[in-house]
């Protein structure tokens, strides 16, 4: 008797059989790499003649005035002159030709650091009074009054001009942990393919990982799938845990150099955020983690699992087998934003028409998500599209960072179009929210609303708690290094390991692979810091109020929906490029399946709703257990159209509050 015949392989596309509808167009920043050779000589060439305003400042206000505006021009070309080859690279990160010109753009923005460090320590020699005088004088020097009385309060962490120019000679250091990251975890990796319990065979590069554990009903095809990717970088440990250590000691050697007493002054005195907003928060989040542990409880009963991991915790709590096509959701998505304006609305579907996104996953793409922030062109968002609710909402995220970013460039002055970290996820996170409202109000049956409120649910989880849990661990990493302690991966893994237990306490049951999994944290932070290195050289704005933003980090930054960087150590690194990473940036995921997928409100494909029943690719059924439980979570709320006990309405309003936690 022949044995049967083996279900199809799942492997991750070349770049070059994917429909180029689902690839972004870069010519709107240049139509070819002649042009941006040229732009790279123009910019090489403005860095050298800015040199003439060297000793000048004390001139007044209209040779201060000049060397600012010529500054912004310089700025606003480099952003041109960075995105070109740094987009292309993350298409295919082993593609040695674009990484090549990327690190030219880095070199040559090294170069500009050095040629710069003169200015702030110039500038803070003129009397105050005297710069005031200028600005009250010139209503075109005032448009900088915010920036330059920035500088003035940082001037305690600004150093002399030799020790401005040293600090400049040490930048690209910064930036070698991260290249190596990427390289190590991308460029260089070796992805393992798996059988599932299906009979399918499936590559576990991270986009499919990510999808397996939101579809798979099996917890074996879940857990396989989950130790196949976390033993690809477990083979690495030690090289991940000596990179975070090179990314902590450059920060505690700048935090030094500038005067701050701890890397977390360093972090937050830019913005003017006292430390104890970071300790009061940690507090606070270990003192009520109980609504926490009881969800991952919930979780585990309506599952019918024995023993609950990091890898059960995205898999909906009801069977649905729903598939959401790219370009089926589009127009949901503009629909969701219809209260921002006909005008917002036009600018986003412009975005899709114009091929501003790069949707699908492909061999050797940078995973994660993010949004470009291409001064003189319009923004690009990266996607890793996988046709999951998760895929959905991260696209109608990075829609919102990129529509920010637009507004705020054709509406502020250029010195202010950046727009800081601690403000960054609040059209992104609005953009989730209105999403959510619409497909809340659009579902037809319980098991739909079900799924859309854990959707809501891994949000709150993944934006609070683990959040809080990352900042925890990174504080006490550095403050280790702080005190000369010795940093290993096993220094790490137990530092993570223990407040796993304080955070999650016995709602995760034992696992040896969640203890070494600092390592999303320490790769999200190769990224951020990486974000801000590259903003810094990107923008040249070191002296206005170290109010950089991460853009790009995106997701990387803000979090998840669905517990995101806890999922795996490469989740986290994504910042971008967030903001960050992003991280962000910083700043995910997919694989083009692209199947047909179920409008919010109608039923599943033929108009009926998600399917509840079908089984899934992996196998495997809802527990029967757990069946109060789940009412528990859907309740008298469950139906749009019934009347609500009281506090069910609550379930329907869209989130609050921004999603990031600021690094």
């Amino acid at each position: 008797m022949s044995s049967p015949a083996a279900a199809p392989a799942t492997q991750v596309p070349t770049r070059e059989s994917l429909d180029p509808r689902y690839t972004w167009d870069l010519t709107s920043i240049f139509p070819s790499w002649e042009a941006w050779e040229a732009a790279f000589a123009n910019l090489d060439t403005g860095i050298e003649a800015y040199k003439k305003y060297e000793g000048t400042l004390a001139h007044g206000a209209g040779q201060l005035l000049q060397s600012l505006k010529d500054r912004d021009a310089l700025d606003q070309l480099s952003y041109r002159v960075w995105y070109y080859p740094a987009l292309q690279y993350d298409e295919d990160q082993r593609n040695n030709t674009i990484n090549a010109r990327r690190q030219r753009v880095q070199l040559l923005f090294a170069k500009w650091q050095q040629a710069m460090s003169w200015f702030q320590p110039e500038l803070l020699k003129l009397p105050l009074d005297t710069v005031r005088q200028w600005l009250a004088a010139s209503p075109d020097l005032a448009l900088y009054r915010f920036a330059i009385e920035e500088v003035f309060r940082l001037q305690a962490h600004v150093l002399n001009e030799q020790g401005e120019k040293l600090l400049s000679l040490s930048g690209r250091l910064g930036g070698v942990p991260k290249d190596s990251y990427a390289a190590l975890s991308t460029a260089d990796a070796k992805f393992p393919t798996i059988t599932l319990s299906s009979g399918e065979s499936v590559e576990v590069s991270y986009g499919q990982y990510r999808k397996l554990l939101a579809t798979c009903r099996s917890q074996a095809d879940r857990k396989l799938a989950y130790e196949a990717l976390y033993d690809t970088y477990l083979g690495n440990l030690n090289t991940y845990a000596t990179l975070y250590n090179g990314v902590m000691q450059g920060d505690w050697f700048e935090a030094r150099a500038r005067g701050y007493t701890t890397t977390l002054d360093a972090a937050l005195f830019g913005n003017a955020i006292p430390t104890s907003v970071v300790e009061n928060l940690i507090r606070e989040a270990k003192n009520g983690v109980a609504p926490f542990r009881r969800y991952h409880q919930l979780r585990k009963r309506v599952l019918g699992l024995t023993d609950y991991y990091v890898c059960d915790a995205f898999v909906p709590l009801v069977n649905s087998d729903a598939r959401y096509g790219y370009d089926e959701v589009l127009d949901w998505i503009v629909e969701a934003v219809k209260p921002l304006g006909a005008d917002y609305q036009a600018r986003v579907r412009r975005a899709f028409a114009e091929r501003w996104i790069d949707v699908y996953e492909n061999q050797g793409k940078r995973s994660g998500a993010y949004s470009a922030p291409v001064y003189g062109a319009n923004p690009y968002m990266l996607l890793n599209y996988n046709d999951t609710l998760d895929a959905v909402f991260t696209l109608a995220h990075e829609l919102g960072h990129s529509m920010h970013t637009l507004l705020s460039q054709e509406t502020q002055p250029f010195v202010y179009s950046n727009y800081t970290i601690f403000v960054a996820e609040v059209p992104s996170t609005l953009n989730e929210a209105l999403l959510l409202e619409l497909m809340l109000g659009r579902a037809r049956t319980r098991e739909e609303r079900a799924v859309l409120l854990q959707h809501a649910i891994d949000n709150i989880v993944g934006t609070f708690y683990n959040q809080v849990l990352f900042a925890d661990f990174e504080l006490e990493a550095h403050r280790l290094v702080e005190t000369d302690q010795p940093i290993t991966s096993e220094t790490l893994s137990g530092i993570y390991s223990r407040l796993l237990g304080e955070y999650w306490g016995d709602a995760l049951s034992p696992d040896t692979r969640a203890h070494p999994a600092f390592l999303p944290v320490a790769v999200l932070r190769l990224s951020i810091r990486d974000v801000l290195r590259v903003h810094r050289e990107v923008d040249g704005r070191d002296w206005r109020s170290r109010r950089w933003r991460p853009d790009g980090c995106g997701r990387a930054l803000s979090g998840s929906p669905a517990f995101r960087w806890f999922r795996s150590p490469h989740d986290a690194a994504q910042a971008c490029g967030r903001r960050p990473g992003a991280a962000r940036h910083g700043p995910r995921r997919r694989r083009p399946t692209r199947r047909s997928g179920d409008a919010p409100g109608s039923r599943a494909r033929r108009g009926r709703g998600p399917s509840t029943s079908a089984p899934s690719r992996c196998g495997g059924q809802a527990g029967p257990r757990g069946a109060r439980a789940l009412r528990a979570l859907v309740g008298k709320c469950s139906s749009p159209r019934a009347k609500r006990a009281p506090g069910c309405e609550r379930s329907e309003r869209p989130l609050q509050g921004a999603r990031r936690f600021p690094r």
